[in-house]
């Protein structure tokens, strides 16, 4: 037989097809996948991985498939699940365990998962794939690929000394580490056979030295064009005590700032100088709302320009194939703006789209903005990952907001451990309690009595009394509610409204603000983490003390007022149950207690102990599931479905949002993703046009043949349809089920 082969690939001037040979590919992915684990000490298990990812390869049924098959596109060249595919990724598992034992089970949910995701151990729901206890039993693929004269030193083994990070607790996130220094080497060692353009374009980012000059240049600038007023000179001095705090040893900190004292931009700079100081490769600026993201990547991209990273997608990367692949980026760049669902979901994930990335989270600097939204139902495994990576993966972690929440580790009365939390947590900031006294720029109004609802109407007519005002609300119907009742020109905002139109109203709303012109908005809780906007009044429906005060932030954010007024409401109804609900009633604990200052900071500890105490922090068992047995048997899996951040993902749905009547760009889009189908830059720019709506009403809309599906698994709104308003977005029914509105 001709000599083994890994891919070929058809040149496109000569015509001539050109193999990869078998054995060059195994150990190129060897060597860069040690280069990649090197830095947390694992080089050797990942070379042992990347020399036998494709030991299946060597099989002779696979040798005549990838001949018969050489003609089709390169993508599909290296990806599974064709018809006829074989499997080539379960022998060198086997090999594994032959060679090593036990310690080859390592291995072995490695390479039998490189394509097709981290295998459970066992089969314990439907939908988890194989399980590796089933594939394990499959000898006869190893076998057929000693079939052919395998080079000796392709199947050296020694077993490399097994000191797992963290014990027990650490062997998830140590082999999730290993498969993303895997599945990364073997996607770049594959791309650059196959795509050399492409490949060429990867790296050449500036280093963060050159970037700290670009930041201290824009702060300059910034600073002389910055008027010399009272909230100014607090946001400069921030700054000046994070960077001054930047040669601390790495670890974890607390940026502890009240909404409006610029936090974004203090974040970057202890990030920045922190990192070169301690010789750290990339900052990680973690978000929790793709609504706001576009926002803080901007300030960014404006200081930054391409070494910026922006990390996000409506749409569900696992779905992809390999010409709509948008977001798989491997975050080998310096500067990663991303989401808290991108980010987390990464973390417990099972695919090598989403762990291929996670070999570049060593060795960086990690900003968690809004620190207070980290999501209760997972926030155990949460913390012991955040443990893990600050101990043995050289991270150095932020914890950013205003109302920070209560992280430390708690026992019941019992002694029994409650939460497993962040110890040595050191605040940036010199005292805290001084500059949120320093900050206090508004009045709080809380009902008299927090248990009894106003109605609607009454809500509505105080509003209409101001001329220019916010109101938030807990759910997209209550936002739709309230709008109805308010004179004609007010402003909607809520997450019916795709990307693109929100981030117009919100442009509008600042021009509007800027120039004096009266503006009332009505929006749900999107405003309150991350979007600029300074209003004189605010009024907020009863809700957690955090949202609470993130809702203050955006009164009187400048100083201009002596005090502007934010007005707490009980709305008609009560929050969604669930999260929402449980923090409106600690709310109400807590001012019961201390109701004469409310937004004291010393209150915010003692919601977020009420709130946890009345939570489960591991609601999924996450961590049970991802803790080894004897015999190492993980159910990464069934662990990586159980971590949805976001329960009820429902349905992406792309709507045709003109922004005027002469825009187009929307139609435009929909006819080339019709004509050629997905590409990245396509998909990019789709996702501003993107909509997330429950399954129920996708299937309404689906029934009532108001949307199509323009190309396999992407739909969007049937051309000539008035399905999407031009103010409150996508209309869909009030009296759908409830689930939809957690969504704000």
């Amino acid at each position: 037989m001709d000599r083994p082969i890994a891919h070929v690939r058809q040149d496109e001037k000569s015509e001539q097809w050109i193999e990869h040979p078998l054995t060059e590919h195994l150990k190129s992915v060897a060597k860069l996948s040690a280069d990649f684990a090197q830095p947390f000490s694992a080089g050797r298990w990942a070379k042992l991985a990347g020399r036998w990812h494709d030991l299946g390869k060597f099989n002779p049924d696979f040798q005549r498939y990838i001949r018969e098959k050489s003609g089709y596109e390169r993508e599909q060249a290296h990806l599974e699940g064709d018809s006829g595919r074989v499997d080539h990724s379960t022998a060198g598992a086997i090999y594994a365990v032959e060679k090593l034992g036990l310690y080859g089970r390592i291995l072995a949910y490695l390479i039998s998962g490189h394509h097709a995701g981290l295998p459970d151990w066992e089969k314990l729901e439907e939908g988890s794939g194989g399980s590796l206890r089933e594939r394990l039993q499959q000898t006869e693929l190893l076998e057929k690929a000693r079939a052919i004269d395998v080079p000796a030193d392709v199947l050296e083994a020694e077993t490399p000394s097994l000191q797992i990070p963290g014990g027990k607790t650490g062997f998830a996130l140590w082999v999730r580490m290993l498969f993303s220094c895997l599945v990364d080497a073997d996607f770049l060692d594959t791309e650059a056979f196959m795509d050399q353009g492409r490949a060429g374009l990867r790296g050449g980012h500036p280093d963060l030295e050159n970037l700290r000059v670009k930041f201290d240049q824009h702060m300059d600038s910034f600073t002389k064009d910055t008027p010399d007023t009272p909230v100014n000179r607090l946001r400069a001095d921030i700054r000046h005590q994070c960077r001054a705090r930047a040669i601390d040893d790495p670890g974890i900190f607390s940026l502890t700032v009240p909404t409006g004292g610029g936090k974004t931009l203090s974040g970057m700079a202890f990030a920045l100088d922190h990192a070169i100081r301690h010789g750290k490769q990339r900052i990680i600026h973690v978000i929790p709302y793709t609504s706001i993201i576009e926002q803080t990547a901007d300030i960014f991209r404006g200081i930054f320009g391409e070494a910026v990273i922006e990390h996000h997608s409506s749409l569900d990367p696992d779905r992809e194939t390999a010409r709509s692949r948008l977001a798989t980026e491997n975050w080998d760049a310096p500067i990663i703006v991303t989401t808290s669902v991108q980010f987390f979901e990464s973390l417990f994930a099972a695919r090598p789209g989403r762990c291929r990335k996670l070999h570049n989270l060593v060795d960086s600097v990690v900003v968690l903005d809004e620190a207070q939204l980290l999501p209760p139902a997972f926030l155990q495994p949460i913390l012991d990952t955040l443990n893990l990576l600050v101990e043995h993966y050289g991270v150095t972690v932020v914890l950013s907001t205003a109302t920070q929440p209560a992280l430390e580790t708690r026992r019941d009365s019992f002694g029994k451990t409650r939460l497993r939390g962040l110890e040595n947590v050191r605040e940036i900031i010199d005292d805290p309690d001084a500059l949120y006294a320093a900050l206090e720029r508004v009045r709080i109004r809380f009902p008299t009595d927090l248990n009894v609802p106003s109605d609607w109407q009454t809500i509505a007519d105080e509003i209409t009394s101001h001329d220019s005002v916010l109101a938030i609300v807990n759910t997209r119907r209550q936002a739709r509610e309230l709008h109805a009742l308010l004179p004609e020109g007010t402003i909607h905002l809520s997450a019916l409204m795709c990307g693109q139109h929100r981030s117009n109203v919100i442009a509008d709303i600042k021009r509007r603000l800027a120039d004096g012109e009266p503006v009332r908005v009505v929006s749900t809780q999107l405003v309150e983490a991350g979007v600029d906007l300074d209003f004189p009044v605010v009024y907020r429906a009863l809700a957690g003390l955090d949202s609470i005060t993130q809702a203050a932030g955006r009164c009187n954010r400048e100083g201009r007022l002596e005090r502007g007024d934010v007005v707490v409401f009980v709305p008609p109804e009560p929050p969604p149950p669930g999260v929402m609900r449980r923090a409106a009633a600690k709310t109400v604990s807590v001012l019961a207690v201390n109701g004469d200052e409310p937004l004291a900071r010393r209150n915010f500890g003692t919601f977020f102990h009420l709130f946890y105490d009345d939570t489960e922090l591991d609601e999924k068992q996450v961590s049970c599931l991802l803790t080894p047995g004897n015999g190492l048997e993980v159910q990464f899996r069934t662990a990586a479905r159980r971590f949805r951040i976001i329960e009820e993902t429902g349905q992406t749905l792309l709507v045709r949002y003109h922004g005027n009547v002469d825009d187009r760009e929307i139609d435009r889009l929909l006819n080339t993703l019709c004509a050629k189908g997905p590409s990245r830059r396509l998909m990019r720019k789709l996702q501003r046009y993107s909509v997330n709506i429950s399954d129920w009403h996708f299937r309404r809309l689906q029934d009532d043949g108001q949307i199509e599906e323009i190309h396999p698994g992407i739909w969007a709104q049937m051309e000539g349809t008035t399905i999407y308003d031009p103010t409150l977005g996508l209309a869909l029914e009030t009296d759908a089920p409830s689930a939809s509105d957690l969504v704000i």
